[in-house]
């Protein structure tokens, strides 16, 4: 109980220095209309400052906590709220030119889809703040040994700036072109919310089949080897599914705007869990008890796309 109500602390205080920094710009702003030197090049430059709050804020403050805490737990957990931060501070930024409705559709958007994820987190780790890190943070500690201490900085830190401030480049288009709403928005509405879903029935999906085999595991029953129910029937990676298209949905708004460049960030981010669907299949091939099923699993099954799977097509043309 107590290092749960430590770890809340500290990540509810971690971003006060740069949510702190900006409120005197903004403050400074409306009383000089950037008058003095750094208030100026904050007004200029909302991209750049937001590189280096995150820089400052991120990739050294949660750095070093990380290493007094031996944890690098709360990177996951900021991965859902810094594009809430992110879209509020283009928002608001005083350079910012935009259609009002615009902003509110895409806030909400990113603030469900937030909440969506936030709940994820905190369900799969038990409603506990900072439980434990990422499999693929433990794997990597093990693997550089020594190094790992400067290594970190680069491999959890530098990268999610890369990611994140990446996909959040249409959040800040949206914030910096008046444009008239059209058709495109709409269908952008749509790629967006289809993501949400799909994402959230697939983790619950997910949850569900987790929670009933610890619950076997506890009867000392056998465990179902593979969840092929349900949107992992049509995918092996059905959230990865939702969450991209929630990405490249934002990148319908931006590519609206004339921005279609962002989707540079969305592409990143895709090949990055490319390469994170790569790891997590050699993980589940790893585990011998369920080796064999799985690689069934990975002929019948679509990787990415939901799709029909193949033993059904097969029943259902001997059925014909």
């Amino acid at each position: 109980m107590g290092r749960n109500l430590k770890n809340a602390v500290i990540a509810l205080l971690t971003p006060l220095p740069s949510i702190l920094f900006y409120l005197s710009f903004l403050d400074h702003y409306h009383q000089s209309h950037t008058t003095q030197p750094l208030w100026s090049w904050c007004y200029y430059h909302p991209l750049l400052l937001a590189n280096i709050f995150f820089f400052f804020n991120v990739n050294v403050l949660f750095w070093v906590i990380s290493h007094i805490q031996n944890s690098h737990w709360m990177i996951d957990l900021y991965w859902t709220v810094i594009p809430v931060m992110l879209v509020h501070y283009f928002a608001t930024h005083p350079l910012g030119q935009y259609n009002l409705w615009r902003s509110i559709i895409v806030i909400i958007l990113t603030w469900v889809w937030s909440v969506r994820l936030t709940h994820n987190y905190f369900r799969r780790e038990k409603w506990q703040w900072g439980a434990r890190e990422d499999w693929r943070f433990t794997d990597m500690r093990a693997q550089y040994g020594k190094h790992w201490w400067w290594v970190s900085l680069f491999a959890v830190y530098f990268s999610q700036q890369v990611f994140l401030i990446g996909v959040c480049l249409p959040l800040y288009v949206v914030h910096s072109v008046d444009k008239p709403l059209n058709i495109w928005d709409f269908v952008a509405v749509a790629v967006c919310l289809c993501g949400i879903v799909i994402a959230y029935f697939a983790d619950t999906q997910l949850h569900q089949f987790v929670s009933r085999n610890s619950k076997l595991k506890e009867l000392g029953k056998p465990v179902v080897l593979n969840l092929d129910r349900g949107l992992w029937c049509y995918s092996r990676h059905p959230n990865y599914f939702g969450e991209q298209l929630w990405w490249w949905g934002l990148v319908v708004f931006a590519w609206n705007l004339g921005h279609g460049w962002t989707f540079v960030g969305a592409l990143i981010n895709s090949m990055c869990l490319a390469y994170v669907t790569i790891l997590v299949e050699e993980r589940m091939l790893k585990q011998e008890y369920r080796a064999e099923a799985y690689r069934l699993y990975q002929k019948t099954t679509s990787v990415w796309i939901p799709w029909f799977n193949s033993s059904a097509q097969t029943e259902k043309q001997k059925s014909t």
